[in-house]
């Protein structure tokens, strides 16, 4: 059974359109080039703020001794990949606007760091992805529950000497300009059902042109 801060975390329930986000993270994401110009894995880093990251400890803490054992921290990382595979594990990847299906991560780690639940782990696509064309990665919550901040332009990193060779920048879109923007396309789904568009249209990215 998930614990109470956890299930939170997961946006069991809707969020409003451009709610206030309850759970914030820092996040960072790497991207690693594979063999034969191919996009291997990311490798997601998310950084939690203080009062989650006290909740999760509450939860999980099962001797009550304000430490997480390996067990403990081993609960939480099946909590969190598990319960992420319905929202694609916060993970953005498009490629020439299409979306890009992942598979189940093949490497997740929780730990504390100063008091703050830090979740690290790596994620591959479902198919080989080959570094040519119009490639966006990034992470977000479909709910805007949570808000994962990628606060410095270098939170994102290349790793491989084809990916460094792609055109590359940090985007980072304004609400308003993106809903302005998509008024008409957007009418019947925003107003049906809000938690299904703004999140991804404004998520922070990486694009690339390979």
């Amino acid at each position: 059974m998930k614990k109470a801060a956890l299930a939170a975390l997961m946006c069991l329930t809707p969020i409003p359109a451009l709610a206030h986000p309850h759970v914030f993270a820092d996040a960072k994401l790497e991207v690693v080039e594979g063999p034969d110009k191919t996009l291997l894995e990311l490798k997601h880093t998310w950084y939690f703020d203080e009062v989650f990251s006290s909740s999760v400890m509450m939860d999980y803490d099962k001797n009550t001794d304000l430490k997480l054992e390996p067990d403990e921290l081993a609960d939480i990382s099946n909590t969190v990949v598990n319960s992420l595979a319905d929202y694609s594990y916060y993970t953005l990847v498009t490629l020439n606007g299409k979306d890009v299906v992942m598979a189940h991560p093949h490497y997740i780690k929780a730990d504390f760091k100063d008091n703050r639940l830090l979740i690290t782990f790596a994620i591959k696509p479902a198919k080989p992805l080959p570094l040519k064309g119009n490639i966006s990665v990034g992470a977000y919550d479909p709910s805007l529950y949570t808000a994962l901040d990628f606060a410095k332009d270098s939170d994102f990193k290349l790793d491989g000497k084809e990916l460094n060779a792609c055109k590359h920048a940090v985007v980072r879109p304004d609400p308003d300009q993106i809903i302005s923007q998509n008024q008409a396309s957007l009418t019947d789904s925003f107003f049906n059902d809000p938690t299904t568009i703004p999140s991804k249209l404004v998520a922070t990215r990486l694009d690339l042109s390979c």
